[in-house]
């Protein structure tokens, strides 16, 4: 297997370069479609705190090694072709041993998702609508008359406090001297 590791680019960006150059890319590697793959993770390439997502993409290659002596023009198919999508572009190679791999394929399932081979789902036919009212209709009325209407606990000196005391001495944690409002 080989995998093909993008750093700093857009993720979807890279699925649709997957699409576009797996079958050139395994001409060159002279194996199948089958036995390559690409990984675009959600990280970011960062240059003295700044992010540098489409200006430094950085592809890593890990291959068994008998590839190795594919390299060089591997890497100039992928420097040209990622560079229609970032600035610059910087690409290494890893080689392992293929006794190093090790992989489990499910035999019930098919090795890589298709489009023959996708299950569609049927969206419903009804449209779901939104509220596009004032939820709080009403509401601001009723709380100002909450708000008018006078406390006999309170002993804040508010507006709303018919109060006379200049402090509060009440042990009431209804109070609203001892809670905020």
């Amino acid at each position: 297997m080989i995998s093909i590791v993008v750093y700093g680019l857009d993720p979807y960006v890279v699925g649709h370069y997957s699409h576009d150059h797996t079958a050139n890319l395994a001409q060159l590697f002279e194996t199948t479609e089958e036995n390559i793959s690409f990984v675009a993770s959600a990280e970011y390439v960062f240059h003295k705190g700044v992010e540098q997502t489409s200006w430094q993409t950085l592809v890593k290659v890990e291959a068994p090694e008998k590839y190795e002596v594919l390299e060089d023009k591997i890497a100039k198919y992928l420097l040209k072709t990622f560079s229609e999508f970032s600035i610059h572009v910087r690409v290494t190679f890893d080689y392992f041993h293929s006794h190093h791999e090790h992989e489990f394929v499910n035999k019930e399932y098919p090795r890589y998702i298709k489009d023959d081979n996708l299950v569609n789902v049927e969206e419903s036919d009804e449209d779901d609508e939104l509220y596009e009212g004032n939820i709080f209709e009403g509401m601001e009325k009723k709380l100002e008359e909450a708000y008018r209407e006078p406390h006999d606990h309170c002993h804040c000196h508010e507006d709303h406090c018919d109060c006379e005391d200049d402090e509060c001495d009440c042990d009431d944690d209804e109070c609203c001297c001892h809670t905020k409002h």
